[in-house]
């Protein structure tokens, strides 16, 4: 059972859809977003979602105090899944449904306006470096200045190409068999140094 961990929704449960989507456990999800309080990066932050699944980690944000959330799911039956997870969390915290958007990411990436502060992707395992690269490329143009974006993907996986998209990789952090991968916007004005290392922590179950 997925359940809301904690804000105004606190406790909702949360449909998971069958073969196809890989949920967020509750324990990445409790250590992923106390990491993103400590960073202030989730009150008030225009959240966007992508390979949504179950919707559990923008739904996660509009809980603790996000402005609003951008879900993007092909899969029909998952974003119909998304659609009835965002009324239910809508109802019980009295808040604004997030957007649901069935449809291809790099098709809603290369459409969308934004800008987004928060940028959650979570692509299903079979998907390639090449095409991983492309959707970083085509996110960074929607960012904030500020924003804060976390890819989850297997520990086997190669890490996300950020430089190519122009974002530093500036933590990481893995359990069991997954990683995140957290990356921010390079500012014009700030040449990167060859010494700098992300933060790295590894905690297995």
């Amino acid at each position: 059972m997925t359940r809301i961990i904690a804000g105004r929704a606190r406790g909702t449960r949360l449909e998971v859809p069958g073969a196809g989507t890989r949920p967020t456990s509750d324990r990445v999800r409790e250590s992923l977003f106390g990491a993103l309080e400590s960073l202030s990066a989730i009150d008030g932050a225009r959240v966007l979602d992508l390979y949504a699944g179950s919707g559990a980690l923008g739904l996660e944000s509009l809980s603790r105090g996000a402005a609003s959330a951008e879900f993007v799911e092909r899969g029909r039956q998952a974003a119909a899944i998304v659609r009835r997870n965002a009324a239910a969390v809508a109802k019980a915290g009295g808040m604004a449904p997030g957007h649901v958007h069935e449809g291809a990411v790099r098709a809603f990436l290369q459409r969308a306006t934004g800008p987004f502060d928060l940028v959650f992707s979570d692509p299903p395992y079979d998907l390639d470096d090449a095409a991983m690269t492309a959707d970083l490329v085509a996110l960074a143009p929607l960012l904030s200045p500020d924003a804060v974006v976390v890819v989850e993907r297997a520990r086997r996986s190669t890490p996300p190409d950020f430089p190519a998209a122009g974002l530093d990789l500036f933590r990481e952090k893995t359990y069991g068999d997954t990683a995140l991968w957290w990356a921010e916007p390079r500012a014009d004005d700030e040449p990167k140094t060859s010494d700098a290392q992300p933060e790295t922590e590894s905690q297995s179950r």
